[in-house]
């Protein structure tokens, strides 16, 4: 069996995966791909790695948490998803680092199957807009409290990326940039269930509709149907040319109005994050999704 764990990250998904493919349950299980809903696996996987305390779950444990999170009989690849696996946005700054606890995390959810072929899968997002977008969900507090001792300029995920890696050897971890996913949204949903390109899902153009406009949603869509795209490449090229038209400016543009910070200080965090991404896209254990 194959498990598979979509670990968000924090406010790159809005549930949009899981969603999407729970919308293709039927043709999925089918092929022996279940996506059990949210309700049924979270707080189960949750208790159990408590319990566990990170350590390898027992034959006995490992039945326990299939019967409580699939009904079906064949199971060829497991698929959980949860933008809190690693933390809630509370936490993804704490302790002056950044994800300070992926790797534990990682490695406890690797224990609840250890026998199990398993793979992770995660969005990585730039600095300067993730950490706006988590101070926004995190209410009641300050920049000032929400960042502790971090230095805005030192919040990298190369580090994280390379702690993740050395905490479950041998296991493939999927990567992908938040700001590529209308161009690949596609790639990334069948990457998670393990499906060819040819394989159908109507959460194809979930994330187009969420920043392009309606006419410009639907004419895309007519255009894709009356001219199906041979290759990934040709659908890339067709969907930027329909967002340099149709995108809704006001969802591409992230404000970032936070305190001490520059042009100057957003810049060298997104130059920073560019370089760590292409660091990162080479690394042994890293599939990564580019556009």
């Amino acid at each position: 069996m194959q498990v598979v764990y979509h670990l968000g990250a924090n406010s790159t998904d809005e549930e949009r995966l899981v969603r999407g493919l729970l919308r293709a349950n039927g043709p999925l299980a089918a092929q022996g791909v279940i996506v059990p809903g949210p309700g049924r696996y979270r707080p189960v996987l949750r208790e159990t790695m408590i319990k566990l305390k990170g350590g390898p779950a027992s034959r006995d444990v490992q039945e326990v948490l299939l019967d409580a999170v699939v009904d079906a009989d064949h199971v060829d690849r497991l698929v959980f998803s949860n933008e809190y696996f690693l933390c809630i946005p509370q936490r993804v700054i704490s302790e002056g680092a950044f994800y300070p606890m992926a790797a534990r995390k990682v490695a406890a959810m690797a224990n609840l199957f250890p026998d199990d072929m398993c793979e992770f899968h995660m969005a990585l997002r730039n600095p300067a807009t993730l950490i706006p977008a988590l101070l926004a969900r995190v209410k009641g507090a300050s920049y000032e409290e929400f960042m502790g001792s971090a230095d805005p300029r030192q919040i990298r995920w190369l580090p994280v990326v390379q702690r993740i890696l050395a905490a479950v050897p041998g296991r493939t971890l999927t990567l992908w940039c938040n700001e590529d996913t209308p161009l690949i949204w596609p790639e990334v949903l069948r990457s998670v269930a393990g499906v060819g390109p040819d394989f159908a899902l109507d959460a194809d153009t979930d994330v187009l509709a969420t920043i392009m406009t309606e006419d410009g949603m639907k004419r895309l869509q007519t255009y894709l149907a009356s001219h199906p795209p041979a290759t990934i490449d040709q659908r890339r090229k067709i969907v930027s040319a329909f967002l340099s038209k149709f995108a809704k400016p006001e969802e591409l543009e992230v404000e970032v109005a936070l305190p001490g910070w520059t042009e100057a200080m957003i810049d060298e965090i997104t130059e920073a994050y560019d370089r760590d991404v292409a660091e990162i896209a080479v690394l042994p254990g890293v599939r990564f999704i580019a556009p």
